[in-house]
Parts: structure tokens; C-alpha cells; sequence
């Protein structure tokens, strides 16, 4: 049995909250050392830049605020990581470590399209 189409912006919520939190989690672990950053500081002009998207863009799309905005900023910046630091490594995501960032990118370009769902302040805002 499908899951009925009234759960759709429900579930895209998820996918947005969860993303965003993981996504979140990596600004902090290269601000904040939690969880424990395996870079010491200070943190290369690239890492520091990713630091902020990931901390402000994950925040923002966590709660569901300026989604699409974010959303897209964050996939092009995992767009441009993936092709500088993993690709070189080969072609393969699962043999050169961006397996995350890849899935990252495509989620949020995917929410970057269709917002942040019902259970996000855009909604509440009326800015789906």
C-alpha cells in the first residue's frame, strides 16, 4: 500500500529537517569542534566558507526559513566540494568518499524546487 499523497509536504518536512540537521552538524563540528573536527584551526579559506554554509545554511533549512535560498546556495557549495576534493579522487562516489556530499547536493537542489514543506516557518509565513 503507497503512502497517500496527502503526506507529501509532511514527508518533504522530514527529508528537509533531517538534511538540514545533519548538514548542521558539520558547520558546527568545524566552529565549534562537536562532534570533534579532524582539521585543527585554523581552517583553510575553503573549509572556513563551507563551515559558515553549512552552519547558517543548515540552521536556516532546519527550521524551514528562506528554504529554497538556502537550499541552493547549499547544493552548489556541495556541488563545488564534491568536484574539488572527492572527484580527483576518482570517479566512483562510493571509492572516493563523497557519497555524502553528493546526496546532499541533489536533496538540496531538490528543496531549493519544492520548499520547505508544511511544517516549515515558510509555511507558516505563507512562502512555500
Amino acid at each position: 500500500m503507497p503512502i497517500p499523497d496527502s503526506w507529501t509536504p509532511r514527508l518533504l518536512s522530514i527529508l528537509r529537517i533531517v538534511a538540514g540537521l545533519s548538514f548542521l552538524q558539520h558547520g558546527t563540528s568545524k566552529f565549534f569542534n562537536i562532534p570533534p573536527f579532524p582539521v585543527p584551526p585554523p581552517l583553510p579559506p575553503m573549509l572556513l566558507a563551507a563551515g559558515v554554509i553549512e552552519l547558517v545554511g543548515g540552521a536556516l533549512i532546519l527550521i524551514g526559513l528562506f528554504t529554497r535560498g538556502a537550499a541552493f546556495i547549499a547544493s552548489g557549495m556541495c556541488a563545488v566540494g564534491y568536484f574539488m576534493f572527492h572527484a580527483p579522487n576518482g570517479f566512483f562516489p562510493g571509492a572516493n568518499g563523497g557519497e555524502a556530499i553528493m546526496l546532499y547536493c541533489f536533496i538540496f537542489l531538490y528543496l531549493a524546487a519544492a520548499g520547505g514543506g508544511a511544517w516549515s516557518v515558510d509555511a507558516q509565513r505563507g512562502k512555500p
